[in-house]
């Protein structure tokens, strides 16, 4: 049962023609500008957007930075597919690459890229072993001061002591239909949740998933072996209402990277 099934009914805020969507992506834009004010990114980057979607933050980035060049990956073309819209929202005269695939094969599927991003909480999607594949790939796409942002959450203090960890919990609510999710399992090895979604009235199933609840410090601790400069800018650090603390990773270790994929 498909992702894109999934996020269809979970209405993630990433369609160009959601007012909702484009108010995001203003937040967005402003959260980038400001990075750029302090210097942390590349000038005119070539802008590698991991686990796009419709290109939502890619743009946003490229319209902050002036970017030369945006790539926009994810594994649903049909969502790609919308990110020229968002460069026509942007102002941008920018042709983004679309690239259909997996994130963590992105070093064999593109080039050099001067920044990448990973935006809108997308972690839990990957597992332990998934999430290092992924970072060792990142480095290797990218230029020698190259930076990778991560747009994230803590879950292990906000999922399991603020709120607590739920057996059903309604995931989205709308007039037409209610989403919730059930637990499932856990498997120790991948580190995984496994939920399975239902939408009522009905309870109609919509969808398997797996999900790994990463925190912050793992986060960071997988980054610092990848990459030179690694940090946490807090939401409280960057002031941007909507937009959650950014892993910034800079400078990849690309050797490393390449001994861990030879195996």
């Amino acid at each position: 049962m498909s992702l894109k099934e999934l996020y269809r009914y979970l209405q993630w805020r990433m369609d160009p023609d959601d007012e909702r969507a484009i108010l995001r992506f203003h937040r967005i834009v402003e959260a980038f500008e400001k990075l750029n004010e302090k210097g942390l990114l590349p000038k005119a980057p070539r802008v590698l957007d991991l686990c796009a979607g419709t290109g939502i933050a890619g743009v946003a980035m490229a319209k902050a930075t002036n970017a030369k060049a945006l790539t926009v990956l994810d594994a649903r073309e049909g969502d790609l597919k919308k990110v020229e819209k968002w460069t026509e929202i942007a102002g941008l005269n920018l042709k983004p690459e679309i690239v259909v695939g997996d994130a963590r094969e992105v070093a064999k599927l593109v080039g050099k890229h001067d920044v990448a991003i990973l935006w809108g909480l997308t972690m839990p999607h990957f597992d332990a072993f998934d999430a290092v594949k992924l970072f060792a790939n990142v480095a290797l796409t990218l230029s020698d001061d190259g930076v990778f942002l991560l747009e994230e959450a803590d879950r292990i203090y906000g999922i399991f002591y603020q709120v607590g960890y739920k057996d059903m919990l309604v995931e989205a609510k709308s007039d037409e239909y209610t989403l919730i999710s059930l637990h499932e399992g856990y498997d120790p090895i991948r580190g995984v949740f496994k939920r399975t979604y239902y939408k009522l009235p009905g309870f109609e199933k919509i969808s398997e998933q797996e999900h790994r609840l990463w925190d912050l410090a793992s986060q960071l601790a997988l980054g610092s072996v990848f990459f030179k400069e690694y940090r946490v800018i807090s939401r409280a650090d960057h002031g941007v209402n909507g937009v959650s603390h950014i892993i910034y990773l800079k400078t990849p270790r690309r050797k490393v990277a390449e001994e861990f994929l030879r195996g």
